[in-house]
């Protein structure tokens, strides 16, 4: 959703992150972390001063350097995960009245009403833990990655929810030009088809992660990033007409099946059951129209059809390294990669750009692919190959299983 979108993930076993880094939902959407959850922290976080498996062939590969990279969290036991938070006095905190006084003046709130609401919300410090950085050190490593999520229970899961949502996710791919299996590879990924929506109440993750976010480089616009999604989450509450304590998601505020971010409901979330509202937790329906929504309002191009990654195999004189890191988009013409030493295995529709993808492999080769804009519109709802790559497995995982 991971914004860091559609959130680690956005958000399972752990948000996948900014280019392989943490990513929400999405930044949003995404909860790529939901299912990495740490062990809650057992002393509480200083208060803020006042005023402030069935894959496709795998790509051809050549050895190559791995780099340092984060690394997942390893999965806790859900028992020490902190949902309910711990009371703290936000209105004594200079940021949080400036943070109401621009929602009174500039989004039309009333006071009372929101310091009523403050005077509820909980400091959740387990959130704070889960959106520390994890320690520098191992090397990324796709296949173990993986692994995580192109594995029986989720390719199970993903055959029963494709069969009982066949005529929506049909409908969604007429309507929009995005395939089922792509849909079904998101909703999988980010929550197991709905079986892991998340727990946290959404406002008290959002103002604790707002106002009382980690230090680390990119404090300031974290900080920043979840202000706004806080100020979304009132803004869907009151068009919704219901109390913004109700919305549950996950540690990061993620909702409903595809882990969107509140402000990624309010843009792109589609009332596709025709019920009248949006539920992204309760209707698959609603869920697989704003998938498909949010990916075509990223860049996903219907007349794109066919694979959406190449395997490739690259050259010993590694020319084609300098079209690595070019960002999450399609920026080479076919020629130009295969000047630069990128080979397939077939010829690539031509008048189409493309990107280089590596996947590294730890200690092992890593993997490259070619990609077109279908793949990089993926990485909008988590900005990372990884998860993308994952999405695409799972969905032809699922769409083989089915149709055996």
């Amino acid at each position: 959703m991971k914004p860091f979108v559609p959130l680690f993930a956005a958000l399972a076993l752990a948000f996948a992150a900014q280019s392989d880094a943490l990513a929400f939902a999405k930044e949003s959407t995404t909860q790529s972390r939901a299912h990495a959850a740490h062990a809650k922290a057992k002393s509480k976080t200083a208060k803020p001063t006042k005023g402030a498996k069935a894959k496709p062939a795998k790509g051809k590969k050549v050895a190559a350097k791995a780099k340092p990279a984060k690394v997942l969290p390893a999965a806790a036991a859900a028992a020490v995960i902190d949902y309910d938070g711990e009371h703290m006095n936000f209105l004594e905190w200079g940021s949080v009245q400036t943070f109401i006084d621009e929602m009174v003046t500039q989004r039309g709130f009333q006071r009372a009403e929101l310091e009523a609401l403050f005077g509820k919300v909980r400091f959740v410090d387990s959130a704070v833990q889960l959106v520390k950085p994890a320690p520098p050190g191992k090397p990324k490593n796709w296949q173990a990655y993986s692994e995580r999520f192109i594995e029986p229970i989720r390719i199970n899961a993903g055959v029963r929810f494709w069969n009982e949502n066949a005529e929506a996710l049909a409908r969604a791919e007429a309507a929009y030009g995005v395939p089922a299996e792509i849909i079904v590879g998101i909703i999988g990924v980010e929550t197991i088809y709905g079986r892991d929506t998340g727990r946290f109440r959404v406002v008290d993750t959002l103002a604790t992660l707002a106002f009382a976010y980690p230090e680390t480089p990119n404090q300031e616009s974290r900080k920043a990033f979840f202000r706004s999604e806080l100020a979304n989450t009132l803004m869907l509450a009151r068009e919704r007409g219901t109390d913004p304590l109700d919305l549950l998601g996950s540690f990061a505020g993620a909702v409903g099946m595809p882990q969107f971010m509140p402000g990624n409901i309010l843009k792109y979330g589609v009332d596709f059951d025709s019920d009248g509202r949006i539920d992204l937790r309760g209707s698959p329906a609603d869920a697989i129209g704003s998938v498909a929504n949010f990916l075509v309002q990223h860049g996903w191009n219907a007349e794109h059809r066919g694979p959406a990654v190449f395997a490739a195999d690259v050259s010993p004189n590694r020319g084609w390294e300098e079209l690595l890191g070019r960002g999450l988009a399609a920026t080479l013409r076919p020629e130009e990669l295969q000047a630069a030493g990128v080979m397939l295995n077939t010829a690539l529709p031509s008048g189409r750009l493309y990107g280089l993808v590596d996947l590294q492999n730890g200690a092992e080769p890593t993997e490259y692919w070619v990609a077109n804009d279908n793949f990089f519109a993926i990485t909008k709802y988590n900005r990372s190959y990884f998860y993308a790559m994952s999405v695409i497995e799972l969905g032809r995982a699922v769409r083989l299983s089915r149709s055996s």
